[in-house]
């Protein structure tokens, strides 16, 4: 199986969970995001990789027309049914069925890591956008600073195997180094790249809760922790379990998090 089919089987199937594994946290970077391209009443926005349409909906509170693209189907019925007035199709990143100059802004909340060729995709992002239209994308921090993310790998590491056999993709963190943020963008011919980080916070309800999230509400993560063995799983489990603990405030766990916001503008 190629990547790209291997994340689109795998959103079919993850589309329901996702906005309770991952939701709360990833509508946390949408007002930078939103700020960052600069939206405003009358202005045409894209948002790649809509998921739920999160960011489309926003923008579209905000007066801008949005229009949502995901090249999961499950996907964009999931968010035409949450925002029956918003225009959302099922299309390709890195293949836009959109005419050259057609959108203000685009914006992609930590879609391109589920991406095959992640620059084709910023390479469409550039050529849909009106000269002086502004992308920006978020990505996770790397497991250092997101603890969510480096709780989990770590646990596999030391408790399972990584070497498990998944379709190759790019990098999952590769957007998180600002450099190469940078340098992806003025390669797909934007300019005045400005990268930052954003602090967020996981906010969960139970020690368990972290795991089903990545189990259920995630993809590559997911694939990992379905490959180990039994005996691992449960290890896997009780070593996720016993370090969100250390996060407990009162009834809840609130986990450190971060993504990286990168934006360009097209010359």
């Amino acid at each position: 199986m190629s990547f790209h089919s291997f994340e689109q089987s795998g959103w079919q199937r993850a589309a329901n969970k996702y906005g309770d594994a991952f939701g709360g946290l990833t509508r946390q970077t949408i007002p930078a995001l939103l700020t960052a391209v600069g939206v405003k009443a009358g202005m045409r926005l894209l948002d790649v990789a809509t998921g739920p349409g999160y960011v489309a909906a926003a923008a579209a509170a905000a007066g801008a027309t949005a229009v949502g693209v995901d090249f999961s189907s499950e996907m964009v019925g999931l968010a035409g049914r949450l925002y029956p007035g918003i225009r959302f199709e099922e299309g390709d990143a890195e293949s836009l069925a959109f005419a050259d100059g057609t959108f203000d802004a685009v914006a992609i909340n930590f879609g391109v890591l589920h991406l095959a060729r992640p620059d084709a995709a910023l390479s469409e992002a550039c050529r849909v956008l009106v000269a002086g239209g502004r992308c920006a994308l978020t990505v996770w921090a790397k497991p250092e600073v997101s603890a969510g993310f480096g709780i989990v790998l770590r646990a596999v590491e030391t408790c399972g195997r990584m070497d498990v056999p998944l379709p190759e993709g790019p990098p999952f963190f590769r957007f998180s180094d600002p450099d190469e943020a940078a340098r992806s963008l003025v390669a797909a011919g934007f300019i005045e790249p400005r990268v930052e980080q954003i602090p967020l916070v996981w906010r969960l309800d139970s020690a368990d809760a972290l795991y089903e999230a990545f189990l259920e509400g995630a993809v590559r993560t997911a694939a990992l922790l379905k490959a180990q063995t039994p005996e691992a799983v449960a290890k896997i489990r009780q070593a996720i379990r016993e370090a969100v603990e250390t996060y407990r405030r009162g009834s809840v766990f609130e986990l450190p998090m971060a993504a990286v916001l990168s934006s360009g503008t097209r010359g």
